[in-house]
């Protein structure tokens, strides 16, 4: 894993930079292979004197992404880890189980994209952020099990049967939507 770490309103120190790496490279130990990917990772420290801390890590079809805000970096460095660490283990089963059903296929997550749209609206419908992604064949079941993962309450994604564009999303009342496009 490689490292791109960011300070916003503060300076990376080496004794930072260290401490991050250490603690997300323990990760690696829930994976068959160490990935080869870039763990970005944006420390920002607010005006209230507390600390927030972003972690994402885009792996091959798969997004892992957690955040926290502390008064202490470091306490949130931690309890950043150990929520990516609890998705990791939430979803390891269920997904290498569903893998095996499907055919013995040994991975240890779904090849899944992290489909995030989020769009702000102010008086005059302003986007005023956009993001692009590419829409991966999965079932509506894989496309839940990422967007609990994510934390987010919707999931754009391609359905491998109709090979049309799909949306889940989690109702008021805690169960799940589909949406399918015609």
């Amino acid at each position: 894993m490689d490292y791109n770490i960011r300070g916003e309103n503060i300076e990376v120190t080496p004794a930072i930079r260290d401490y991050v790496e250490k603690k997300i490279s323990k990760l690696e130990r829930y994976f068959t292979e160490t990935p080869n990917v870039i763990v970005n990772v944006n420390l920002k420290t607010n005006n209230d004197k507390t600390s927030k801390v972003e972690v994402t890590i885009p792996m091959t079809n798969l997004v892992l992404r957690a955040e926290e805000v502390h008064n202490d970096m470091y306490a949130a460095i931690d309890l950043i880890n150990d929520k990516l660490e609890r998705q990791i283990r939430k979803h390891k089963t269920k997904v290498n189980r569903k893998f095996r059903e499907k055919g013995g296929i040994n991975e240890l997550f779904a090849t899944i994209d992290e489909p995030e749209e989020h769009v702000e609206e102010d008086n005059d419908l302003e986007v005023v952020r956009q993001k692009h992604f590419d829409l991966k064949p999965m079932d509506s079941e894989e496309a839940i099990l990422q967007m609990n993962m994510l934390g987010h309450n919707f999931f754009v994604f391609t359905n491998a049967e109709t090979s049309l564009t799909n949306v889940v999303y989690k109702r008021k009342d805690g169960r799940y939507g589909l949406i399918e496009a015609q």
